[in-house]
């Protein structure tokens, strides 16, 4: 399959997720309202909440990312060399140059943000431009150019803030549910068993939506590498960057749980990067073979 071909599928994929996600969030509200007879009050407070969260996330994104991580703009004058790798690679990939930022942070990790190649940020540690030379620069800063034009950054961050929306969403239920089960108890109270069936999905719900962000995640981070091979044809600088970010791995104090997924490299793992269903990358060790494996760039 081709690169082009790859990167189509996994935008198509990914829609289809989080479209299924926006309509997990809408279900659960009705499951509710059939099983607790909230007369159609849950199902309109989470079609609300799924389409605020949904436009929050696509307008500002880029804002709150940089906001969290203490992000601040990268002067000409101070990180001439870092705007001269990310430009000539937003070049190579055919897309205007990314507003730069530098984060005040000894963990090298670098991550991108924004909901359209027009619109959109590079934000790198001080710790990851002290380990890295010029070409393992470019290899971290095409790879974060390949989530900017594949849109992973906008898919990613809907998708997260979609959990956040169901978390939210099933706490205020819980307690609607609690105090009105008094007063249903002496009138039949409606269909108790589609009630439990929706607090169930409602608790459940975050769990397997974060699982899904996760694999969308893993997936992205193979094809930016993939990517960054492509726009610098020389994949060897990646591999590189990715070894040193492995040996010098740390957690970073200025970011959350929440955000783990969009940096190059886990911020908070101090040990190997299981494969498994909880981990937001896949295994350096993994990446890097696929990386060697490149031929013909």
């Amino acid at each position: 399959m081709s690169l082009s071909s790859q990167i189509r599928q996994n935008v198509i994929i990914s829609l289809i997720l989080i479209f299924f996600m926006f309509l997990l969030i809408v279900g659960v509200g009705y499951f509710l309202d059939v099983g607790g007879e909230f007369h159609g009050v849950i199902t309109t407070i989470s079609l609300g909440m799924a389409i605020f969260f949904s436009l929050g996330s696509y307008l500002y994104s880029d804002k709150i990312a940089l906001s969290i991580t203490g992000a601040r703009e990268a002067s000409y004058e101070e990180f001439r060399y870092l705007h001269n790798a990310t430009e000539g690679v937003a070049i190579a990939a055919g897309i205007p140059k990314p507003r730069v930022y530098v984060i005040d942070d000894l963990s090298p990790n670098a991550f991108a943000t924004g909901r359209d190649p027009k619109r959109s940020a590079i934000a790198v540690t001080t710790g990851l431009l002290k380990i890295l030379d010029r070409q393992e620069l470019e290899g971290v800063i095409a790879h974060e150019i390949s989530h900017i034009r594949n849109y992973d950054i906008l898919l990613a961050t809907i998708a997260a803030v979609l959990v956040g929306a169901v978390v939210i969403m099933r706490d205020i239920v819980l307690r609607m549910s609690f105090r009105g089960s008094s007063r249903r108890r002496g009138k039949g109270g409606g269909n108790a068993v589609v009630l439990i069936v929706g607090l169930i999905l409602l608790i459940l719900a975050p769990i397997f939506m974060t699982l899904i962000r996760l694999a969308i995640s893993r997936q992205r981070e193979f094809l930016a590498d993939s990517t960054s091979a492509l726009l610098t044809r020389y994949p060897e600088g990646l591999v590189q960057a990715l070894e040193k970010l492995e040996e010098h791995k740390q957690p970073m104090r200025s970011s959350t749980e929440a955000m783990a997924h969009m940096f190059i490299v886990n911020p908070f793992s101090k040990g190997i990067d299981l494969e498994g269903l909880f981990s937001t990358h896949p295994s350096i060790a993994s990446r890097i073979l696929r990386l060697r494996s490149i031929r013909g760039l």
